[in-house]
Order: structure tokens, then sequence, then C-alpha cells
């Protein structure tokens, strides 16, 4: 075993692709009211959701979701966005786009392992620490020649498209992986040779049969 984390290699990989479908089916139909439930700024979460209960002048009293009662200036609160959204795949698509939308979504697929996240163009990737099986050949096979509205976010589905544009339009591509020390650029350049290699590579250990 890994000393980073735990291995999740039994489990089903469809649950850190597209989530458990129990879970996703409960976030995306929790209660939403758009007049009660807002984002509010925190010292130590940075940004957490809150229910108003009450006003007085600039000042509303909510309830945050851990149960603590906080007042907060009526300026500082964000709109959270309809519980549709939860778990979003591409969040260009969410109603709000902000800092606590875009944060709190992310840490909502990261809580659900589901690692990778759209943001229009790119790809977001925060590193498990874990082992997951959403490298096997299976997931290639479920990745490749699939356009990506047509399943769920992944590293595979960019590098696949970039490899079905190359081949088709005759031109070189090019795949940018950036991020922090330790964020995962290596491990995840790894994975897009390793997909090129499974997509592109030849019978006979890349000889061309006769």
């Amino acid at each position: 075993m890994p000393a980073y984390g735990p291995s999740l290699m039994d489990q089903p990989s469809e649950w850190f692709l597209a989530g458990k479908p129990d879970v996703m089916r409960a976030l995306k139909t929790a209660p939403y009211d758009p007049k009660k439930n807002f984002w509010a700024p925190d010292k130590k979460e940075i940004f957490v959701k809150v229910e108003a209960k009450s006003e007085k002048g600039d000042d509303v009293t909510c309830v945050a979701d851990g149960g603590a009662t906080v007042v907060v200036k009526k300026s500082k609160l964000l709109p959270q966005n309809p519980s549709k959204f939860a778990c979003a795949e591409d969040m260009v698509n969410m109603t709000f786009l902000h800092e606590a939308a875009v944060l709190g979504n992310l840490r909502e697929r990261y809580e659900n392992t589901l690692i990778y996240t759209y943001s229009g163009l790119f790809c977001v990737v925060i590193n498990p620490f874990k082992l997951l099986p959403i490298y096997t050949p299976n997931v290639v096979d479920t990745y490749r020649g699939k356009r990506r509205t047509e399943v769920p976010p992944h590293l595979f589905c960019v590098v696949d498209n970039a490899y079905q544009n190359m081949v088709s339009e005759r031109q070189c591509q090019s795949c940018l992986i950036t991020g922090e020390s330790g964020a995962g650029k290596t491990e995840n350049t790894k994975k897009v040779i390793a997909y090129l290699a499974m997509v592109a590579g030849t019978p006979g250990g890349g000889q061309e049969k006769k």
C-alpha cells in the first residue's frame, strides 16, 4: 500500500468518474431557496454555506451548515447556485460563477472523490493522494473517440480530443499541464503518455503489419 493514502482500486470506476448515483441524486435535489441560501466569508474555511434567518439594517443573521449562528454584512453574502448544479462537471454552466461557488464546487467534488472538473477549456485536477481505478484499460475505452459532453470530466478526454484533432487536421497539438509543487503534474504527464501509447500504439510493439 502506498504511503500517501489507501487504495480504492477494488471499487467501481464509475463512482470516481460520475459519482455514486444515490449521493449525486441527493445533492442535486436538496432544498434550495435563492432568498435564503448564501455563501458567507469564513476565517478558517474561506467560505461557508449559510441560511439567512433575519435582517437588521445591513446585518444578516445566518445559520451555517455546522449549526453555528453568524452575523454577516449583507454586502458580503454571495448567492449559492441551485441544487441542480451540485458537483457541476463544467463550472461555466453554473448560474453564479464567483470565488465561493468555484471553491465550493471543487471541494464538493473532491469530497466525493471526483478529482477532475472542467472550467471551460480547462480541466482542473486535484491530487487525491490515493490510488483510484480511473486509469484502467476499460476507462481508456470509455473515453476513446468521445466528445467532452458525452463522458464525465477526465484527463483522458482532453488528451483524446487533442489526439483526434491531430489525426483529422494533420496539425501538431499541445497539452499544457501546470500547477504548484505536489499538485500532480508529473503523474498526470505519465497518464497522458500512457493513454497515447494505448490509443495510438500499433500491434507488435509498434511494428506495422506488412
